[in-house]
């Protein structure tokens, strides 16, 4: 039985209980956290409390988690594009449609299987068995750069960057409708959506958000946009502009639940991350090209 203890952010005071913890522990699901409340696993303050007790700022939860068996996840011979790569780090050029890491009914063809194959034991393991090397994520539908650590050591140093927001990292997208602003700066909290709890959403209990963006080239209907990550939320970029009546081209979740040209998801690329190196210290900036039918797209609507 492991025991784990979180104490409740300012910014996530009135959260669900199940919620609140699924934020922290993300390797189960929410169903699974509702069982382990009504059997007493859980408390808040040391009391017994249910599913949807509201948790306050600095309250202390404890999880009781059960030793889980951990599913054997198999290194795969799935070609990687790769970018950048040392004994201490590589970068990938994630492919659309690729999920990053394992999660529950879903243990094949994920970049994981792929990197244990590429790298066998050179991986770090901060993350455990389920993401070894996984440092942070990109959605299974957007492509690009993704930094991947070969041992604890550099995923500390890089892991500590992040936190920090001194990585560099810029995205491509099409946007629709006709952005009049050229460039500017969202600053909106994102936090889970109030019903939809698949969702993100602007929250004002949320953690802060921050994106930068700059239209490149308007087209037909839509725009070729650039932006700039200042913080690194879940669908930062998709609900920010969501936020502001231009969704992603292809987001069925934030826009109209329309994908007029088959792009299978969000058209969003990681483009460009720039990183301090773990252990030479130099700066490291890798640059994925845009993918094939990002191209052909933009060529359409031009």
């Amino acid at each position: 039985m492991e025991k784990l203890v979180f104490q409740v952010p300012q910014e996530m005071e009135g959260e669900r209980l199940d919620v609140f913890i699924n934020e922290w522990i993300d390797t189960v699901s929410r169903s699974y956290l509702q069982k382990l409340i009504k059997e007493g696993q859980v408390s808040v303050n040391s009391k017994s409390v249910k599913p949807s007790f509201t948790v306050k700022t600095d309250d202390e939860v404890i999880v009781c988690l059960p030793e889980a068996v951990e599913p054997e996840i198999k290194a795969e011979n799935i070609p990687l594009d790769i970018l950048y790569e040392d004994k201490d780090v590589l970068v990938v050029n994630k492919p659309k449609g690729m999920v990053v890491h394992p999660a529950a009914g879903h243990y094949e063809g994920t970049l994981v299987n792929a990197l244990m194959y590429h790298c066998k034991d050179d991986l770090s393991g901060i993350n455990g068995v389920m993401r070894p090397g996984i440092v942070h994520r990109i959605d299974r539908d957007t492509t690009g750069s993704l930094i991947v650590c070969k041992n604890d050591f550099s995923h500390q140093a890089i892991a500590a960057q992040l936190k920090e927001h001194s990585i560099k990292r810029i995205y491509k997208a099409i946007i629709t409708g006709n952005f009049t602003v050229e460039e500017g700066t969202i600053n909106a909290p994102i936090g889970r959506h109030p019903t939809e709890r698949k969702k993100m959403a602007i929250n004002s209990n949320g953690r802060e958000a921050i994106t930068h963006y700059k239209i490149l080239e308007p087209l037909k209907g839509y725009a070729y946009a650039q932006f700039q990550l200042e913080t690194g939320r879940t669908h930062q970029i998709r609900v920010h502009m969501a936020s502001k009546g231009h969704p992603l081209l292809g987001d069925t979740v934030y826009g109209s639940g329309k994908d007029p040209y088959h792009t299978n998801g969000q058209v969003l690329h990681a483009q460009t991350l720039g990183f301090i190196h773990p252990r030479t210290r130099e700066y490291i900036e890798v640059n994925a090209p845009l993918p094939e039918y990002f191209e052909k797209l933009l060529n359409k609507l031009r």
